[in-house]
């Protein structure tokens, strides 16, 4: 069995690293620059059928180098921390603005947006597990959900994954920026058959920053195989036009297709559904969208962006109207506008709850399609047109009736979000975004 990695620079060390290639850049000629230096570890593990079937060990170390020669850019990264790498680096980055062309909107982020107030965001919980305590729970994992029921027949396993990582930004304008993270997951996959031979796959996971904040192995294994068994004996339906229920952990996918359709590079490309959309409506009064960047534990806080800029929470739908686009210092001043503190992406998209349970939301559709799975991609952005194949159930009269599969949804995003008539209050945070169930009103599904 190989060994553990047995540290990562810390903070100090990453940020005088970070320091020093800035002074090169400077010494070097160049007029601006920003550093990124960053270092991690962690350890995954897998069980399949109960026996280990792969411990895996990483240690990464990276540095990446932008340098600016007035509005020319180049941009350059090394792996290698010795300080003849970091000149060569510096070096290389230099060559390439020299041949690059000036871009009047180039450059490093307003000085007046920069951070300054670094709060404790709680985001560092490092998780001293050895490979053999952690196949022990992906083993647990996988038991409880091979024993809950005779029709789980395989398994493609049970994992566990913990890492901690520290990273520094730096840039000549005086800004130095650091954080410490951890993150854990564990997971299972399982097969279920039935007596006819068909089969279905389906998954359950957790991730967080706290090992004690997981969900325990047997709940994870368990709701897993749960989720296998549902979709056993599925069937095709009509096509037909009706109402949507997307469950909390697909429902998710439509904040991400928000958030690059407001993204600033769509936006002065027009390449995006919703040019010219700030201060219009977009959802029912009803909806609220916001990101909070500044949450306790959030797997997508942080204080500032990957080019310095302060995160502030905030409101990007509020009453069903486009409040703010997300928006880093280039397509910020591409498009005559200030960054958002969204370099690097969005932080901890959230659909603000409602009420009702995923069997309320049930009830009130009375009659269409519970999506629990999406297929596929085929989404046009510059357009809105949505197409996805997707498997679920069927349900009337506000109760699910059977398993359904090989059906397409389809519509526009535009139509989708105008049709958020409800959502609910089972809300599910997997990663950077927080989303409950959601209704929508009318969706035409494709089926045999």
């Amino acid at each position: 069995m190989s060994h553990p990695p047995q540290s990562t620079l810390d903070t100090s060390a990453l940020a005088q690293i970070v320091d020093d290639m800035l002074n090169l850049a400077r010494e070097q000629g160049a007029s601006a620059a920003e550093v990124s230096a960053s270092t991690g570890k962690g350890l995954s593990v897998t069980v399949r059928l109960g026996e280990v079937e792969s411990i895996e060990y990483h240690q990464d170390k990276g540095l990446g180098v932008t340098v600016y020669l007035g509005q020319s850019k180049g941009s350059a990264s090394t792996s290698d921390f010795s300080r003849k790498a970091l000149s060569e680096t510096v070096a290389a980055a230099l060559t390439i603005a020299r041949h690059t062309a000036a871009d009047p909107f180039a450059g490093l982020a307003d000085p007046d947006l920069l951070a300054t107030d670094f709060p404790d965001l709680d985001l560092y919980h490092p998780w001293s597990i050895d490979a053999d305590s952690a196949a022990e729970l992906a083993r647990r994992c996988e038991a409880a959900a091979r024993d809950s029921d005779p029709r789980i027949h395989n398994s493609e396993g049970g994992s566990l994954g913990t890492g901690e990582g520290t990273s520094v930004y730096g840039n000549s304008l005086g800004f130095l920026g650091s954080s410490r993270s951890s993150r854990h997951n564990l997971s299972c996959s399982v097969i279920a058959e039935d007596r006819q031979g068909g089969m279905q796959r389906d998954y359950w996971y957790d991730v967080a920053r706290t090992a004690d904040a997981l969900a325990s192995p047997e709940t994870i294994g368990r709701i897993a195989a749960q989720r296998a068994l549902r979709r056993l004996n599925a069937r095709k339906i009509a096509t037909t036009k009706a109402p949507v229920l997307f469950e909390n952990q697909v429902a998710s996918s439509l904040l991400s297709h928000l958030a690059a359709a407001i993204s600033g590079n769509s936006l002065y490309r027009k390449s995006s559904f919703l040019v010219d959309s700030l201060g219009k409506p977009l959802f029912p009064e009803h909806i609220r969208i916001y990101e909070e960047p500044l949450r306790q534990r959030g797997l997508g806080s942080s204080s500032f962006d990957s080019e310095g800029v302060a995160t502030h929470n905030r409101d990007i739908i509020a009453g069903g109207i486009l409040k703010g686009y997300i928006l880093d210092s280039y397509s910020a001043r591409k498009l005559n506008m200030r960054s958002t503190g969204n370099g690097g992406g969005v932080h901890n998209l959230t659909l603000e709850p409602g009420d009702a349970s995923l069997e309320g939301l049930l009830r009130q559709m009375e009659r269409g399609l519970l999506v629990t799975e999406l297929i596929g991609f085929g989404i046009n952005m510059v357009t809105g047109d949505y197409s996805r194949g997707a498997a679920g159930f069927w349900v009337e009269h506000g109760e699910i009736q059977y398993p359904v599969e090989e059906i397409t949804i389809a519509s526009t995003l535009q139509a989708m979000f105008r049709g958020m008539v409800v959502v609910g209050g089972d809300q599910l945070t997997h990663g950077n975004t927080s989303c409950p169930s959601i209704l929508i009103d009318e969706m035409i599904i494709a089926g045999a």
